[in-house]
């Protein structure tokens, strides 16, 4: 299995401006991550980014960082554009490793890659874990998915789904003993046909309301295999607490 990690790194962040440079243990953070992704299976490892100042950190660092356009709505649009840049041929894997996940498993980006490999009625392949508390059903920044008996996405929503009827009769929320109620992780394979595809299909009315692009595959006819993981991956660098606390992990490491 051959397959490449691509880290979209935007320099634009509303909540920790200037992110993908924020420092821990001594590296950007953009950098940890792909000292991660590098640990991974992965045949190469690229950032793409929209800034100079990123792009050269990470060269200066070791790895490969190629700019892209700023315009680019989502980070699936980017890693399209760096498919083109690369040449890749239409049955290449790409797996997108977000750029402020320093702590991700190199283990679940390769399995998210073998899945995809060995599912060749499927464009993308992607990774879920099981929920066992109601606050993480009923949150609405925790993104959830169904599945079919294949492990095939049928939908995500933010939504609790499924929901248990019976259970939640009276209004309380609570998790149903039983429920198979999975969270979704945002880790993606892709081939790039689908890739070079994607900028051109239309956001339909689930992703509009949802704000969820990958219902943009769904909408348009695209399978999603989907990876279930017996463990939650380390959270990412969202908010200045998750980068105090990521930045404790390192220095306890060193």
């Amino acid at each position: 299995m051959s397959f490449i990690a691509v880290i979209p790194a935007r320099a634009a962040s509303t909540r920790l401006p200037g992110k993908p440079l924020l420092d821990i243990g001594g590296k950007p953070m953009v950098v940890r991550t792909a000292e991660q992704a590098a640990k991974s299976q992965a045949s190469q490892v690229v950032v793409a980014t929209d800034d100079a100042g990123i792009q050269a950190a990470v060269q200066a660092h070791g790895f490969k960082a190629l700019l892209t356009r700023a315009d680019h709505p989502t980070g699936t649009d980017r890693l399209a554009e760096v498919a083109g840049q690369l040449s890749l041929e239409p049955d290449t894997i790409v797996v997108n490793v977000q750029g402020d996940e320093p702590l991700i498993d190199p283990a679940q980006i390769d399995a998210v890659a073998y899945l995809l490999a060995q599912a060749p009625d499927a464009a993308i392949a992607t990774c879920a874990t099981a929920i066992t508390d109601a606050a993480t059903l009923f949150n609405p920044n925790a993104v959830k998915v169904v599945c079919s008996h294949g492990q095939r996405a049928l939908y995500f929503s933010r939504a609790p789904i499924p929901w248990a009827r019976n259970a939640l009769a009276d209004g309380a929320q609570r998790l149903a003993e039983g429920l198979p109620a999975l969270h979704h992780i945002g880790l993606y394979a892709y081939r790039v046909a689908f890739l070079a595809a994607y900028p051109g299909l239309p956001v339909g009315p689930l992703e509009s309301f949802e704000s969820l692009e990958q219902l943009r595959a769904l909408e348009n006819g695209y399978v999603i295999a989907v990876h279930i993981a017996a463990d939650h991956p380390a959270a990412g660098v969202d908010t200045q607490e998750d980068l105090d606390r990521i930045r404790e992990l390192f220095i306890n490491r060193l």
